[in-house]
Parts: structure tokens; C-alpha cells; sequence
């Protein structure tokens, strides 16, 4: 059974579709108020670690990320670590550390969660049908910890295959480009270098 993180009482139907479909309940005040580096647990930084039970990732999680992860809790719109965050570098399960997404696919979907065109892996993400608060969704989860990670619609750029996976940030952590290398995740490197300039080509004569 999904415990949210705050209750809605008042919200209507309609209005706990656009909640739910990440639609444009832009907040200022929470703007104003959003914690940019927000917190994130030790949790795994190198892909392939083992997954941790529950009680493990109890001690380990912040509370808001194993509500989220494993209570498939939603976290606040414009209030969560990475929605706004422009910075390359990838972004890895919070649990397991297997990577799930990347920069290069993150776009502005006004929903006040990070959003993305694809995952980094076609098998990191498992989708599944979600048919909780009166609502048909697709569920994402992590392939590798079966974590909760979000949902994924079918309203994205065309031009990029017109997915959004709406994610929740509590899910994720944030591995910059300085720090793939290190981290493990040098595989990735590539994403982020700019093809060399072509040749000159010499003057018709």
C-alpha cells in the first residue's frame, strides 16, 4: 500500500491527475524554498553492489528516499534535490548504484521533478502497470534493486521519442562528469565529449 508524503484532502480528481502526471503546479513559494543539495544517503556508489534489505536500507536512507524507494512514497514537486539541477554527469539508484540516467536526456518537463527521454540501459528500468489512486499509470522501477523511481508518460518531446520518465530525485544520486572516472562509471565518460571539429575541407580549385 503507497503511504504519500503528504496528504491532499481537498484535491480533486482532476487536480490529483495533473499532481500525479507532474503537471504545471509550479509552487513560488516552494521555489523559493527549494533545497537545492539536499541530503543524500551513503548509499552504493559503484555499479553491481548487492542490494541491501529493508532494515539495512532503513539506517542507511534518509527517510524520504526509503519512502519513496520502498513504499513508492512521491516526493514534493520544486522541493527535491535534482529537478532544477543543469550540471552534466549521470544519475545512478540510489540503492543498488546502477546507472539510470544521464544529463544528455534531461529536459524541462515544468513538472517540478527531474525528467527524462530514456534511460541510460533499456534493462536498468523495469515498467509496470500502476493502477493506484484511481489512475492507470506506468510505474518505473529500478531493474536491479526494484526500487520505486516514478512513472513514465507518453507526453515528452517528440522530437526524442515522446517519453518522459518523471523521477523522483529521492531515488537517485547524482554522479557529476569530474567524478565518473572514480566513481566507476568511466563507461560513461563518452556521452559528454564533443566530437572533434570535421577537417577543413581544401578549396575547390
Amino acid at each position: 500500500m503507497n503511504r504519500p508524503l503528504f496528504s491532499l484532502p481537498l484535491l480533486t480528481f482532476a487536480g490529483l491527475a495533473l499532481f500525479a502526471t507532474g503537471g504545471d503546479a509550479k509552487d513560488p513559494a516552494a521555489k523559493a524554498a527549494e533545497p537545492e543539495k539536499a541530503a543524500v544517503a551513503a548509499a552504493p556508489t559503484k555499479p553491481g553492489t548487492t542490494t541491501m534489505n529493508k532494515e539495512e536500507l532503513r539506517k542507511t536512507l534518509t527517510p524520504e528516499q526509503f519512502a519513496v524507494t520502498c513504499e513508492s512514497a512521491t516526493e514534493p514537486p520544486f522541493r527535491n534535490a535534482y529537478w532544477n539541477n543543469k550540471e552534466p554527469g549521470i544519475y545512478v539508484d540510489v540503492i543498488s548504484g546502477e546507472a539510470l540516467f544521464a544529463s544528455v536526456h534531461k529536459f524541462d518537463s515544468g513538472s517540478g521533478w527531474p525528467s527524462f527521454t530514456a534511460t541510460l540501459k533499456k534493462d536498468a528500468v523495469v515498467e509496470k502497470k500502476d493502477a493506484t489512486h484511481g489512475m492507470i499509470r506506468i510505474e518505473a522501477r529500478a531493474a536491479k534493486s526494484d526500487a520505486h523511481l516514478g512513472h513514465v508518460f507518453n507526453d515528452g518531446p517528440k522530437e526524442a521519442g515522446g517519453l518522459r520518465y518523471c523521477i523522483n530525485s529521492a531515488s537517485l544520486k547524482f554522479i557529476p562528469v569530474a567524478k565518473l572516472k572514480e566513481a566507476g562509471y568511466a563507461e560513461y565518460l563518452p556521452l559528454f565529449v564533443k566530437p572533434a571539429d570535421e577537417p577543413a575541407q581544401p578549396a575547390a580549385k
